[in-house]
């Protein structure tokens, strides 16, 4: 079957994944962009798994507030490089966990990683760091995080 640049392009966009990957996994697939999609998630799991010993030394604190100005979070995200510290990615991500605390105030990291992502109920956060780390290939750990509310 052939992969047009167009079929790469669109499941790149929603996936984020590289356009190698990206065609690898609509040939695997044949072309089923639901099949590619499932294969470039356990590949960037594999990569994930791989990864996992690494050191993480460098990262960002980031905070966020909520709207109403009444519950604010305080989170350390880490990762291996001050380069990958830098990037839009991971910043983003640590911005996603942060809403994620903020709103769902799990009690440590573990329970956090655990719980259902609150704008994708079919991931975990877990899975949400997974794909950062399958993107950006770098090691990254969710480190410390406070959650404070007003009258608590």
């Amino acid at each position: 079957m052939k992969i047009t640049a167009l079929q790469i392009k669109q499941l790149r966009d929603e996936t984020q994944a590289g356009v190698i990957d990206c065609r690898e996994a609509l040939i695997e697939s044949k072309g089923d962009f639901k099949k590619a999609k499932e294969i470039l998630q356990k590949k960037g799991f594999e990569k994930a798994n791989k990864k996992a010993g690494r050191e993480t030394g460098q990262g960002i604190i980031d905070s966020y507030i909520h709207q109403n100005g009444k519950v604010g979070v305080l989170l350390e995200i880490l990762c291996e490089t001050d380069f990958v510290a830098r990037t839009e990615e991971f910043k983003n991500l640590s911005h996603e966990i942060a809403m994620q605390i903020a709103a769902m105030n799990p009690k440590n990291e573990k329970t956090l990683l655990e719980q259902d992502y609150i704008r994708d109920s079919s991931k975990k956060i877990k899975d949400l760091v997974a794909e950062s780390i399958a993107k950006l290939g770098e090691n990254m750990t969710v480190g410390r995080f406070s959650r404070f509310e007003i009258g608590r």
